[in-house]
């Protein structure tokens, strides 16, 4: 009799089995974090060369997706591990690859880059001072987003300067050689052949940027160069979206400027190049419109 009191007085007392609790990670990632988190993942290799060329004094290569645009620029040296860090999350934001507006913990960035938490949290004080994320003390970061208002700012600067570098382009004496913007042409083309509009878009990036550089003026130059990675940042999400709407008649336009250009026509050229940058912001907006999108 004492047996089964007992018995049963145990089985009053004794508490539910407890439930394993959540990690941080686990309870703060959203779909959306743990894709950011598995584009990330894919940069390990990458962040293993930075490394070992950080070890060696060596030349880090440019990620693949800023090579094509950036070609005529100098290559830049990862001096130590910030740097390396530095270099590889601002592509992943710059690519888009880590959508605006998602959130990650330091830990994990350091885990996943296979670099310490120093070098992290100094390239993101870098990356907060250049407006691209948004340190929140024992939250990590947030991909900061750009609104609409700032894409409007950003394209009026470029319709503003850039038929400028136009019409210096084609009234500069002796003629200045345009085979760079041909060659960006060309490879449009191909990319477009082979249904690459990735390959497209960076080699369309890379004629705004020759043509700008190839003006000679280097103050224009600088001062278009600040909007640059911005606009690289909207087009890359907005490709995500949706691919760009009109490709061949934006080579079209490529050529029609070039043969302005050829023919020493500096009106026709400014002409030709701001009625292109005008349809490409409609374009923009286009979309982010569609999907109900004001940040991008």
């Amino acid at each position: 009799m004492k047996q089964r009191e007992f018995k049963d007085q145990t089985m009053k007392t004794s508490k539910p089995p407890v439930a394993r609790r959540k990690s941080r990670s686990e309870a703060v990632q959203s779909p959306a974090v743990a894709a950011g988190l598995a584009e990330i993942a894919t940069t390990v290799t990458a962040a293993a060369t930075a490394a070992t060329a950080v070890a060696a004094n060596a030349v880090v290569p440019e990620p693949p997706s800023w090579t094509a645009a950036k070609r005529i620029l100098p290559t830049k040296r990862a001096n130590n591990a910030t740097d390396a860090a530095y270099e590889i999350l601002r592509q992943k934001i710059m690519d888009s690859e880590l959508a605006p507006g998602s959130q990650l913990l330091e830990q994990e960035i350091a885990l996943l880059l296979g670099l310490s938490r120093t070098p992290i949290r100094e390239a993101l004080i870098r990356l907060q001072l250049e407006g691209l994320v948004q340190v929140i003390p024992r939250h990590g970061i947030r991909i900061v987003p750009t609104s609409i208002s700032d894409i409007k700012e950003i394209y009026e600067v470029l319709i503003s300067l850039e038929p400028t570098a136009a019409s210096l382009i084609a009234s500069a004496q002796p003629p200045v050689d345009v085979t760079p913007l041909e060659s960006a042409c060309n490879d449009m083309t191909e990319a477009l052949e082979r249904g690459d509009m990735q390959a497209w878009a960076l080699a369309d990036e890379a004629f705004h940027l020759q043509l700008v550089v190839l003006s000679g003026n280097k103050r224009l130059s600088d001062i278009v160069m600040t909007c640059w990675d911005q606009v690289h940042r909207v087009r890359q999400f907005t490709q995500r979206l949706r691919p760009h709407p009109q490709p061949r008649e934006s080579i079209a336009e490529h050529r029609a400027i070039i043969e302005a250009i050829r023919s020493g026509d500096a009106k026709l050229a400014a002409d030709l190049y701001r009625r292109h940058r005008e349809r490409g912001w409609r374009d923009q907006t286009s979309v982010l419109k569609q999907y109900r999108i004001h940040q991008a």
